[in-house]
């Protein structure tokens, strides 16, 4: 269940949690169609600091640009609405969910003057895939389900519509025993878990799925940049699922999900069954980092004041 706060930014405006409420015939509830963000706020040495801040508002102009939404809020504006939601509901780490939608107006397929409608809920909310699963790995299936084709859904925008093929997929993994759902593209190859950017370690390699049928995760981006300054080989190329059956190593990565192992996949132990070499590490240079504690990337947080 959500932890609820005090206030939830909407339109201009705080409301109160309770009161914060759309209309049944909201176009979007109806057809999906709506952009979001899921951001992190961690607690420093000099209080709440948000991750990537820059990056995830720009990543949501640019998810409703695809669709041709113009959420009528410039990238500053949304920016200190933003801190301005965390500091009202005085929390030190905490969620946070943008989300522009479009709203009540005409119905059918061709939503002809909707305004187009932004909220900003927090709320706190631990590790995505539990406090076990980051220290001890998780195990994930391989969906049935497939991610759509890069011509039938615009992968770099996060959209609302497309989480129905991840609820679906990773309920399928709960089902069959497993805490993860992963994803194959349209040829087959490893794509996405079903909120997460999934990464390999092959002979002492690094390996992620290139930005074709995934989501170009913050997170994804912050590891490998850190995984390269750390002289890390990194690559972005496609792998197979036997190959990911025989890596040294995997991890997912994600907002929620932050750097989590993975110690199984449809029954194959990967690597010893526990978290690898370089996944700790990278582990605990992003917590270092999102915590403040690395002074090399303090430009990649923005101190609540």
């Amino acid at each position: 269940m959500i932890t609820k706060t005090e206030k939830i930014w909407m339109d201009g405006k705080l409301i109160p949690w309770d009161e914060a409420k759309v209309h049944i015939l909201t176009h979007s509830l109806h057809y999906g169609l709506a952009v979001f963000e899921g951001i992190r706020c961690y607690q420093t040495d000099n209080g709440p600091a948000i991750f990537r801040l820059d990056e995830h508002v720009e990543r949501l102009i640019k998810s409703a640009s695809i669709f041709m939404l113009e959420i009528p809020y410039s990238m500053d504006e949304i920016k200190k609405a933003v801190i301005e939601t965390v500091k009202v509901n005085r929390v030190t780490e905490c969620y946070i969910r943008p989300i522009a939608y479009l709203g009540y107006g005409a119905m059918g397929l061709f939503p002809k003057g909707n305004p187009v409608n932004l909220a900003i809920a927090v709320w706190p909310w631990g590790s995505y895939l539990g406090d076990e699963g980051l220290k001890n790995g998780i195990r994930v299936k391989i969906s049935s389900y497939i991610r759509g084709h890069v011509n039938s859904i615009m992968a770099r925008a996060k959209v609302s519509g497309y989480y129905v093929n991840s609820q679906i997929a990773k309920r399928e993994a709960i089902a069959n025993g497993y805490d993860e759902a992963l994803l194959l593209d349209a040829d087959g190859y490893v794509s996405e878990g079903s909120g997460e950017n999934i990464f390999i370690v092959r002979k002492g390699i690094l390996k992620t799925t290139p930005p074709t049928s995934i989501l170009e995760g913050i997170t994804r981006d912050s590891i490998i940049t850190i995984a390269r300054d750390e002289g890390i080989n990194v690559r972005e190329e496609r792998f197979t699922r036997d190959e990911l059956y025989i890596a040294e190593e995997a991890f997912f990565t994600g907002t929620a999900a932050e750097v989590t192992p993975i110690r199984e996949v449809d029954g194959r132990i990967i690597g010893g069954g526990k978290p690898g070499e370089i996944t700790k590490r990278l582990q605990g240079l992003f917590f270092d980092i999102v915590k403040g504690k690395n002074k090399k990337y303090l430009q990649w947080l923005t101190f609540v004041r």
